[in-house]
């Protein structure tokens, strides 16, 4: 079992506080706000364990800092692998995967009830506030992903996939992954990816009011209800997101500059 003084100042990424049981979590990168990268996709892995092996914590909210939840958006035509591809090795990919698949699971492991609270553009995996049980959002919040298909030219199979499938349906979700959609609040509220919608500085008073309303009820009624309700979602995630992070890697080895069967055979005959 954790304990909140053992992890509470333990991550550079996360922020901490808790009052009578409801754990806030803040999201950031250097005071300001997150910009997805290599520290925080770890630290969310062990940020998450914590949080879940405490069972001092009875209801969490997520949040990000400033006015966007989390970034940057990337550019066209860029990718991290892309930079790096001739260099990637099973390792390399394993560690990615690694933790790619428990930032979603652990995250699903918390049992307790969560609040995400969107406070801006969500950018950069967009998904993980949609995991949480009540979504609130600011009325200038959008939700994007802007690290696969579209811009980054990468299979979107680190789970965002099945989030967003769930959660639209099927065909909504390959329009949303396949175009490089950017779903605005309203539209957001209308489609059921969020449940209220309101001014950035009505945010985080709304979201301890839900909060507070929450933990007004006993510990097992809590757990049990998060874990009934993201069943799910928790086995979606575990039957499928390692087959989508191999698909995700294959993409990744190839390269523009390969011959095809085809040119390797007809050389071979010259």
């Amino acid at each position: 079992m954790s304990r909140f003084e053992n992890y509470r100042d333990k991550y550079t990424s996360v922020k901490m506080e808790r009052r009578n049981g409801i754990l806030q979590l803040t999201l950031h990168t250097n005071n300001g706000p997150l910009q997805w990268g290599p520290v925080i996709q770890n630290e969310l892995v062990e940020v998450f364990t914590d949080v879940g092996a405490d069972r001092d914590n009875r209801v969490v909210i997520m949040v990000g800092t400033g006015a966007v939840f989390s970034g940057p958006k990337a550019e066209p035509g860029k990718s991290f692998y892309k930079e790096i591809q001739s260099n990637i090795t099973a390792g390399l990919l394993d560690r990615t995967h690694w933790n790619a698949k428990r930032v979603m699971t652990r995250m699903l492991d918390i049992e307790v009830p969560m609040i995400g609270v969107v406070n801006g553009p969500a950018m950069r995996h967009s998904e993980l506030p949609l995991m949480c049980d009540i979504v609130i959002a600011a009325d200038d919040a959008s939700f994007e992903d802007t690290a696969h298909f579209q811009i980054a030219s990468q299979v979107p199979g680190d789970g965002i996939n099945i989030v967003y499938t769930q959660l639209l349906g099927l065909n909504r979700a390959r329009y949303f992954m396949l175009t490089g959609q950017i779903i605005g609040a309203k539209e957001a509220k209308e489609l059921g990816l969020v449940g209220e919608v309101m001014p950035r500085d009505k945010l985080m008073p709304r979201a301890w009011e839900l909060a507070e309303m929450l933990a007004k009820k006993n510990d097992l009624l809590l757990r049990y209800t998060r874990v009934v309700l993201t069943q799910p979602l928790r086995e979606a995630m575990e039957r499928d997101v390692m087959y989508h992070l191999g698909m995700e890697a294959l993409a990744k080895l190839d390269k523009e500059d390969v011959h095809s069967d085809d040119d390797e055979i007809a050389a071979a005959k010259k």
